[in-house]
């Protein structure tokens, strides 16, 4: 039903009459088997919505748009395998919310993930880095572009339609890859470019050389690099510590939760762009 032109219409018309919804969300419905977009929200996710509606803070993004990617991408190698990133979402939906509170008119493009959608968002589920790619492409022009999912760099060339099958004494399956679309790059240098493009680089060593590297190669206006590596329990951890890398340097931030980043960023973004 949400899928259906005439209801998207309805919607569009509400919309422009100031109505907000709600959801609707992804998953299984009420009949069994049923699932996709026309979810019922939860409870705790109608009370954000409500909390959100009825803050008088500032809301210096009034009138702005903006795109956020979150969480990994699954790219198949077979039904029941696939290639990924270690991400949890958490960072990506968190600067999401903190957007939406200032304001702004947010889609969300988030790839497979456990957490609840963040209240006052639109949110587009997605599991590949091809309809990742496809669902930001498909949201411009947007004021602002905010990337924070670990999109998986490689995919397999062809998946295989059934499970891949381990013989005994067979050597393993050899994979073909490609590189995926790089939609940090693709976005930087679009003729819809966002007034303000953000990137997220998760490294592992070297991590001011390589951010710095990064702005300049995917045409963004600011990276946000941190270290992942194991010991700092970042990736599905509940903090982060990063660094802003842009034209005018470097501003290390200190350790903080990652819904403290994503107020912060938030924060920054509005002034950048006021």
């Amino acid at each position: 039903m949400w899928e259906a032109m005439p209801t998207k219409r309805n919607i569009a018309t509400l919309k422009g009459d100031g109505v907000t919804f709600i959801g609707p969300m992804a998953g299984e419905m009420a009949e069994k088997g049923e699932a996709g977009v026309g979810r019922m929200a939860e409870a705790l996710q109608i009370a954000e919505a409500v909390e959100h509606l009825l803050d008088d803070a500032p809301k210096p993004l009034k009138g702005k748009t903006a795109i956020v990617t979150s969480g990994p991408t699954h790219e198949p190698i077979d039904p029941v395998r696939y290639i990924a990133n270690r991400s949890s979402g958490q960072q990506g939906h968190a600067i999401a919310a903190a957007l939406a509170k200032l304001g702004a008119e947010v889609t969300l493009v988030s790839g497979p993930v456990t957490i609840p959608d963040p209240a006052g968002v639109t949110t587009i589920h997605v599991e590949r880095a091809e309809e990742m790619r496809d669902a930001v492409l498909g949201n411009l022009p947007s004021d602002i572009a905010v990337f924070v999912a670990a999109v998986a760099d490689w995919r397999v060339v062809s998946s295989s339609e059934q499970k891949i099958k381990k013989q005994p004494g067979d050597a393993p399956p050899a994979l073909q890859l490609t590189e995926n679309p790089d939609i940090l790059k693709t976005v930087g240098h679009h003729e819809k470019r966002p007034r303000l493009v953000i990137g997220f680089a998760a490294e592992t060593q070297n991590v001011e050389d390589n951010g710095r590297a990064k702005l300049q190669r995917k045409g963004a206006d600011m990276i946000v690099a941190n270290d992942v590596s194991p010991e700092t329990g970042i990736m599905g951890g509940a903090r982060n510590q990063v660094k802003i890398i842009s034209s005018k340097g470097v501003d290390a931030w200190p350790d903080m939760s990652k819904t403290e980043v994503a107020e912060r960023l938030a924060a920054l973004i509005a002034e950048r762009l006021t």
